[in-house]
């Protein structure tokens, strides 16, 4: 069965129309031929909202006492009994009267969606458990009515109720919200212009809120990277310099301009770990950010650039707030300070402001750019070293030879600067390219042994080669990076491939998941947060993996937003930008995976809930016939001229109370089901001799239970069980099989010890039996008795299994299993 959609209309305040928008849309509905009831409506005397349901049928309340009054709720039974396609249920927040079958009508109304019947509800936005705290400061009115944020954004559609607090006002004048009586008194204190104005902002911007969590999900399932204005978002790149405070406050001020905007700073580390910022300097900026309300992010990159816009388009971001530089346009190509003029070159849709601070006013301090480039340290002393042992040698294998010409001497050349590029990057090729020349024209050009150039053109011969050697150089450089990009994105696509493939799959094992995602990353520990509400400040660990787990986001050392209350965490070192990205989208993919299980385990929970309402429905059905006997007894009894001889009599009281002991037992059963489906039926496993279990069953059975034939060996094992639920289990299976079985063949008990467990047979010669018609997925035979699905049940609650087999010569066998205690 399909679960039923759900539909908020959402307001700031009573009176804004929600209750009417609520019953126009039942009319809408029930105009296009839908089955439309109104569960609940609370018209408060308006006479517009009263109009409004005039044609719709409308389910009679139940009355419920308390504390000597009488309330009236909606009448959840009769709303389920009369199956509608849509139900109007008024305030969603409502809470029951004491003696309710739920506490909180929202609570009803998950049992009507869960029903399969789709439910338009209203709700006033003070009521959110998130805003509860806000409206009271606003207010100061403490609202007792709350319903967490979650049940709400579970809703397909919230559809905001809109009233300026002057139209509501003015309604409230008129008498259409409250009697004229406390007209005054609402107008002059939760009324007032200012109350409202800020309840209507908190119900636009969590509305917004919502609507924002759509968009990402589906900008990210569409894989859409060009951001998408719809909400306002200023990254500001701060350098980790003291005197970026100032920026700090001025991306503040732009923010604030755009009402919920959101502010984040992201300060970008080098990896090769030559430029650090200082600790404490970062330490004191973040809790600057965090306390004008944005937040702040620590990437890693080689480009800090690159890094910058790979974040702002991670993030979907629509404006970068720069500190502008110190050096001029050829001092800053030289010396690596180029992010502001990068950034702007490349952000393509985004608006980047290029702010002055403090630190432009000061001297320029010359400082060398990275040796190493993009290749790394390392790499870049193996290219120096590879550089320093291949020229020298060259050039002695040259001077030997002296047969190439000068053509040939630096082709030669070329190809060593070719491979110090392929070891150590561009600078040791530059180096190399120098050098080369150098010992080119010393050995080879004439006059040889000298610096000196006797002819123009051996001159320009150099100078092209040196030309040449750094465009190659540069070329080789620049495909290694492609070369590595190409293998980051390789790695990437098959990393949420996997994830993907994972949840499709059905592989929903949320540890199983981080830690593909923490061994992708190079990570310590990956956690998946949930906080008890949005805004809240309990975080919970749903699944995690590695040593040191984060337990809260401000544990982690990266971490991204999921939804408002789903954040994945992540310790062990910050990451790039290029990774942060990636490691949004496996958050993706692992929110996406447990909503899956969930959905899962409710699929198997309602399918449950079926087995166990269709098991109860069985046994009810068996318990008719006892309880017809019984009456029958008892009529025949009382019907004094009908009543025969002391002996019939008899017979009747003997009939009646077998009757009314086989219901009794019903009724045992029922309740045993109830309790095994519910979770409170209490298990104790210990070692139980059959014996004993066998002894009390007999008694159980009465004098039927002497037709029974119990063969047991005389050394059989103890098995592990729960004593009372084995008994219960092979009474009913012993009753059922003295009922199928003639008088010339009672049914008998065998034990048979088997591999270390204990096989109890219960064999009966009845006819064919109708038990052993359903085919279980197994490829075995299943029972369709209320009585033997129950000991089924019972039975895999004690650790046992119990099938059943066709008799050798007709009839059925019960053949219950269960471990020994000498194995166990």
């Amino acid at each position: 069965m399909a679960r039923g959609r759900l539909r908020v209309y959402l307001g700031a305040a009573p009176g804004v129309g929600k209750s009417y928008a609520m019953l126009a849309e039942g009319q809408r509905r029930r105009s296009r031929g839908t089955d439309v009831v109104i569960g609940l409506v609370e018209s408060h005397g308006r006479r517009l909202t009263a109009q409004m349901a005039e044609g719709l049928e409308l389910v009679p309340r139940r009355t419920l006492v308390h504390r000597g009054g009488a309330y009236t709720e909606m009448d959840l039974d009769a709303v389920l009994a009369r199956r509608p396609q849509v139900a109007l249920v008024d305030e969603l927040a409502h809470t029951n009267v004491p003696g309710s079958r739920n506490a909180k009508r929202w609570q009803d109304i998950e049992e009507l969606l869960d029903a399969g019947i789709d439910v338009v509800t209203t709700l006033n936005i003070q009521h959110l458990e998130s805003l509860n705290d806000v409206v009271e400061q606003i207010t100061g009115v403490k609202q007792h009515e709350r319903i967490p944020d979650e049940v709400v954004r579970r809703a397909e559609q919230v559809e905001l109720v809109d009233m300026t607090p002057e139209a509501l006002r003015r309604r409230m004048v008129h008498g259409n919200v409250y009697p004229a009586d406390r007209i005054d008194v609402a107008l002059t204190h939760y009324f007032r212009p200012g109350n409202l104005t800020a309840l209507r902002e908190l119900a636009l911007l969590w509305v917004a809120d919502r609507v924002e969590e759509g968009l990402q999900r589906y900008r990210t399932e569409h894989g859409i990277a060009t951001p998408w204005e719809t909400k306002e978002r200023v990254v500001v790149a701060l350098s980790g310099e003291r005197d970026e405070e100032a920026l700090i406050r001025r991306a503040v001020r732009i923010v604030s301009r755009s009402p919920g905007s959101e502010l984040l700073a992201v300060h970008v580390a080098r990896s090769d770990g030559l430029a650090g910022a200082d600790a404490a300097v970062l330490a004191g900026q973040r809790a600057l950010v965090e306390s004008l309300g944005g937040s702040f992010h620590q990437v890693v990159g080689e480009d800090v650039a690159a890094a910058v816009l790979q974040f702002t388009q991670a993030e979907n971001a629509t404006q970068i707030v720069l500190g502008g530089t110190r050096h001029g346009n050829l001092s800053g190509l030289l010396l690596g300070d180029q992010v502001a003029p990068k950034v702007t070159r490349l952000a393509g849709h985004l608006d980047v402001h290029i702010l002055t601070h403090e630190r432009m006013a000061h001297r320029a301090v010359v400082t060398l750019p990275s040796l190493a480039g993009g290749v790394g340290r390392a790499r870049f002393w193996w290219g120096v070293a590879v550089g320093a042992l291949l020229l020298p040698t060259l050039t002695v294998l040259l001077v030997a030879v002296r047969g190439f010409g000068l053509a040939g001497d630096l082709l030669l050349y070329l190809l060593a600067v070719v491979g110090v590029a392929l070891v150590g990057g561009l600078y040791p090729a530059f180096g190399a390219a120098i050098a080369a020349c150098l010992l080119a024209n010393y050995y080879f050009v004439p006059p040889v042994h000298s610096l000196a150039i006797s002819r123009p053109a051996d001159a320009a011969v150099l100078v092209v080669f040196v030309v040449v050697a750094l465009v190659v150089a540069g070329a080789v450089e620049r495909a290694l990076r492609w070369a590595r990009a190409a293998a980051r994105s390789a790695v990437e696509a098959a990393t949420l491939s996997d994830l993907a493939t994972g949840a499709l799959r059905g592989q929903d094992d949320l540890p199983a998941l981080l830690e593909r995602v923490r061994e992708t990353f190079g990570l310590a520990a990956v956690s998946l947060l949930e906080r008890d509400s949005p805004g809240g400040r309990r975080w919970f660990t749903v699944a995690s993996t590695g040593d040191t787990s984060p337990e809260s986001p401000e544990e982690a050392d990266t971490d991204v937003s999921i939804t408002d209350t789903l954040v994945l965490a992540g310790h062990g070192r910050p990451l790039a930008a290029g990774d942060r990205r990636v490691f949004l989208a496996c958050a993706a993919q692992v929110a996406a995976s447990r909503e899956n299980y969930r959905r899962r385990q409710q699929a198997a929970e309602a399918e449950e809930r079926v087995t166990a309402d269709r098991r109860r429905a069985d046994l009810l059905q068996e318990l008719e016939p006892e309880l017809a006997v019984a009456r029958r007894a008892l009529e025949q009894l009382r019907d004094r001229e009908a009543t025969g001889t002391e002996g019939e009599r008899a017979a009747l009281c003997d009939l009646g109370q077998g009757a009314v002991n086989r219901a009794h037992g019903q009724v045992r059963n029922l309740l045993a089901l109830s309790r095994l489906h519910t979770g409170a039926l209490e298990v104790f496993l210990r070692p139980v001799d059959l014996d004993d279990v066998l002894t009390v069953t007999l008694d159980d059975l009465g004098p039927g239970g002497h037709d029974l034939t119990v063969r047991l060996p005389d050394d059989l094992p103890d098995v592990i069980a729960d004593a009372a639920l084995l008994t219960r289990v092979i009474t009913n299976l012993a009753a059922h099989a003295l009922r199928r079985s003639p008088a010339e063949a009672p049914p008998r008990v065998e034990a048979v010890p088997a591999a270390g467990r204990v096989d109890i047979r219960l064999v009966d010669h009845g006819p064919p039996a109708p038990e052993a018609a359903q085919r279980e997925p197994n490829g075995g035979h299943g029972p369709t008795s209320g009585v033997l699905r129950l000991c089924a049940d019972l039975a895999q609650a004690i650790g046992g299994t119990l099938r059943w087999e066709e008799t050798t010569g007709g009839g059925l066998t019960s053949v219950l299993s269960l471990p020994a205690a000498a194995e166990a």
